[in-house]
């Protein structure tokens, strides 16, 4: 990631310029796009370090010889992964048609990279089981959403009090993959464990009220629309973060969701501690949900 002193020239040469700040303009573009905050940050991220590889130039003075070249040197000695550096070609062109508004006759010419088709580590009943009983507290409870409903890391700590349903054991899953909602199932071995962690929320939320805060981000204008949504209990995350933060779009105080890095930790030492020599990770758990169910004959498009 950049460093604090890069982005301090970045900005000092964007101050001297008579051009708006750059970064500020590709950030307005991207929040009215409604891209996410995890795009946001990525975007940014590579077009920081493309303007640094070319000695703070303006995007505007530059081409397609010097993205090809960034792209190249990001494969050849950055040696980083071919979705990584998609990622940064996407950023690239972003900038220039989105935020410059320049035709890009050199497009057609940057080759993206291929993505080899991987096999994903997928564990047996019996390592299964064992990597969970490894884990403990809130993080088990998190692991067990990933096997027994099928979430993603991001959709279960992006999972919302309003959208678990105890009478019908659903979950809804909202913004997804590919922006869609689904249906899950809520596994009858979570319901005990997932009703008390919402009790927990519970408590932490009428704190929060008590001190004047309580709020919570909400997705698109829902909290211009309804003024008091971002502060009602059904829109709090399941899985709040343990401290308060600055919400980066408006500034403001609020208590987020845990990290990923949370459950990431949780399940790498439990992989360990159950002596497991694969490298698992918290996607892993979705890929054995899918699978276990296949060799159990369901159908996981009804699921």
């Amino acid at each position: 990631m950049p460093s604090a002193d890069s982005d301090t020239s970045i900005r000092a040469h964007e101050q001297s310029s008579p051009r708006p700040r750059l970064l500020d303009e590709v950030r307005r573009r991207l929040r009215l796009k409604r891209y996410s905050l995890r795009t946001e940050q990525a975007y940014l991220h590579w077009i920081r370090r493309y303007i640094r590889c070319n000695s703070l130039r303006h995007p505007r003075e530059l081409g397609g010889a010097e993205v090809e070249r960034f792209l190249s040197d990001l494969a050849t000695q950055a040696r980083v992964a071919p979705s990584t550096q998609n990622q940064a070609l996407a950023a690239l062109l972003f900038l220039y048609r989105e935020v410059l508004a320049l035709e890009l006759p050199w497009k057609e010419g940057i080759v993206r990279a291929k993505r080899a088709p991987r096999l994903p580590v997928v564990l047996s009943r019996a390592q299964t089981a064992a990597l969970l009983r490894a884990i403990h507290g809130r993080e088990a409870l998190m692991a067990g959403l990933l096997y027994g409903s099928g979430l993603r890391l991001m959709e279960c700590l992006r999972l919302r009090i309003k959208d678990v349903d105890f009478d019908c054991k659903e979950i809804v899953v909202r913004e997804g993959n590919g922006g869609k909602d689904r249906k899950t199932v809520l596994p009858v071995a979570l319901r005990d464990a997932l009703h008390a962690q919402i009790e927990q929320v519970r408590v932490t939320h009428a704190r929060d009220l008590e001190i004047g805060f309580g709020a919570v981000s909400l997705p698109g204008a829902l909290a211009r629309k309804y003024r008091h949504a971002e502060r009602a209990f059904c829109w709090q995350y399941v899985f709040p973060a343990s401290r308060r933060g600055i919400d980066p779009v408006d500034g403001r105080e609020k208590r987020h969701h845990l990290d990923e890095s949370v459950l990431q930790r949780a399940v790498r030492t439990a992989a360990r501690a159950a002596g497991i020599d694969k490298p698992v990770s918290p996607h892993t758990l979705r890929h054995c949900f899918a699978t276990h169910l296949l060799e159990s004959g369901s159908d996981i498009r009804t699921v």
